[in-house]
């Protein structure tokens, strides 16, 4: 399951029609501090869709869940602004602080891209004032589930829009965060690292999603590492899961990536990134808990696996 098919599919919090006219965005005071250890919303997805449900059908039972794992901060993808005016008073309720959100974007095209930038800035508005200070984004391939690449010409566009979009929201207080998936690493990585060099770091930031990028480059740790070693001082935000033998895990535990050698290489590059839980599900992932359980144990690993990043 692929995380821009959900969205494509999902309207978030699409089924709940109270507060469609809730306006006092600006005055969520209650959320707590932000801290360094978060968790998104697609890994909730993949577990309630293995149960046949569906996440943020009902806001109440699926928040209600997601705090009783020990939960305190959210990043939830959003696709459009009003999302934001829909999520907020359940963010005061459940005191659910917000530092992070998922955004798309579609920036490889000069005849999409504007409007999918404004798009991302109107999000940028509405969360701001919630405490957000990371939008991550993942710009779309040619094609989900194929193996089109882009020419040199769509990256070249694709980056330009990138730094712009990065400038837009820095003038507004916030970082913007480059994700991949797996396709940015095929052919030598070449859309990733163009996507790195060819923007200013400082309207660009990485969100290394550490498995994508491990299972991008052939299942490769070398390669994970050595994106550490080359943008390690970009680095804002780091998704973390976890596989064995290739397969993701229900659980976040030692496997495939080595998670205290990624820990001790962040600290060397001097950052403290937002550290954000993403064990997702697969055909072939262990089906032994449910999410609430399984996310309590994904929060005490992370706490003491990353303890030199957190504290």
């Amino acid at each position: 399951m692929n995380r821009r098919h959900v969205l494509n599919t999902l309207a978030v919090l699409g089924s709940t029609s109270l507060l469609t006219d809730f306006q006092p965005v600006q005055g969520h005071q209650s959320a707590p501090r932000p801290q360094l250890l978060s968790c998104n919303a697609y890994t909730w997805n993949t577990f309630y869709n293995r149960e046949n449900r569906q996440w943020m059908a009902d806001p109440d039972a699926s928040l209600s869940e997601y705090i009783a794992a020990g939960l305190t901060q959210y990043e939830p993808s959003l696709t459009r602004a009003d999302d934001v005016r829909k999520l907020a008073p359940y963010l005061t309720k459940y005191k659910l602080a917000m530092p992070s959100v998922y955004v798309n974007s579609s920036l490889h095209r000069a005849d999409e891209a504007p409007q999918s930038i404004d798009t991302v800035l109107a999000i940028a508005d509405a969360v701001k004032p919630l405490g957000t200070r990371v939008m991550v984004t993942n710009p779309n391939p040619i094609k989900w589930g194929s193996n089109d690449d882009k020419t040199d010409a769509e990256l070249i566009e694709q980056v330009r829009n990138l730094d712009r979009l990065g400038s837009e929201l820095r003038q507004r207080g916030l970082t913007l965060a480059y994700h991949t998936h797996a396709p940015e690493h095929r052919q030598a990585a070449r859309e990733f690292h163009h996507m790195m060099l060819a923007s200013d770091p400082k309207n660009v930031s990485l969100c290394l999603d550490a498995h994508w990028v491990y299972r991008g480059s052939g299942n490769s740790q070398v390669a994970l590492f050595d994106v550490v070693k080359l943008y390690g001082s970009r680095i804002a935000e780091v998704h973390i899961r976890q596989s064995k033998n290739g397969v993701w895990q229900e659980v976040l535990s030692d496997g495939d990536i080595d998670y205290r050698r990624l820990t001790r290489e962040l600290k060397a590059c001097h950052v403290q990134p937002l550290l954000v839980l993403e064990q997702c599900l697969e055909t072939n992932s262990p089906s032994t808990m449910g999410p609430v359980e399984a996310h309590r144990q994904d929060v005490l690993y992370a706490k003491d696996v990353f303890a030199g990043l957190l504290s």
